[in-house]
């Protein structure tokens, strides 16, 4: 008999496979089939990627920030000090460096996963290349740094604050449920990946897959 914890796992990793077969069923066909979006189906398949990208990282990384600036008055200001200036400095080479980090793997979930970043509208293929070589989630890696760079540059704690929710929210949500659910969409080819690729810190040299 499998112990009860085997058994909620197992369970809840089915329930998860369920869900996500339900949502998929809900995408036009057209778009599951079709290897590159023609016709009608091109502008369906850029609505899917900026409706997605409108909805969470520019959420997070802009309309959020600018609330945030707002209400507490913060604003875009050259510091007074060598220390606050070299604060901002770091601000924006770090900024640059998430635009780039996620800019760069948004490119390949589209080209490589054929899908969204969005949980709702996954990308239909494992992709395992570039920036997802040195860490499996380079994109929330590239929007953490932009709140962090927004964060220095503006010299703002509630900024601060806001960098640290969203890691925690991640180092929270992918091990629980993001994880499990590309466990069970890719397999073996993903466990490999996680054997080999860390979670949240960069590994070097990057790794080759067979």
């Amino acid at each position: 008999m499998k112990p009860v914890l085997t058994q909620d796992i197992e369970l809840g990793s089915q329930i998860t496979a369920n869900f996500w077969a339900w949502l998929a069923r809900l995408r036009p066909q057209s778009l599951e089939t079709s290897p590159k979006p023609i016709g009608v189906d091109t502008m369906t398949w850029i609505f899917r990627h900026l409706f997605a990208i409108a909805v969470l990282p520019f959420t997070v990384a802009v309309v959020i920030p600018v609330w945030l600036a707002r209400r507490n008055a913060v604003s875009l200001a050259l510091a007074q000090t060598a220390a606050q200036v070299a604060l901002q400095a770091c601000g924006v080479a770090i900024l640059g460096l998430g635009l780039l980090l996620f800019s760069a793997s948004l490119r390949r979930f589209i080209r490589e996963g054929r899908g969204t970043l969005a949980p709702w509208d996954p990308p239909r293929h494992l992709v395992v290349a570039g920036a997802y070589r040195f860490v499996r989630n380079p994109m929330i890696s590239g929007v953490l740094l932009v709140l962090i760079g927004e964060a220095l540059l503006l010299l703002s704690w509630p900024h601060v604050m806001l960098a640290l929710i969203f890691f925690v929210i991640n180092a929270i949500y992918i091990p629980l449920i993001e994880e499990p659910r590309l466990a069970v969409r890719f397999g073996e080819s993903y466990r490999e990946y996680c054997r080999h690729v860390p979670r949240l810190l960069p590994r070097w040299p990057p790794w080759q897959p067979h």
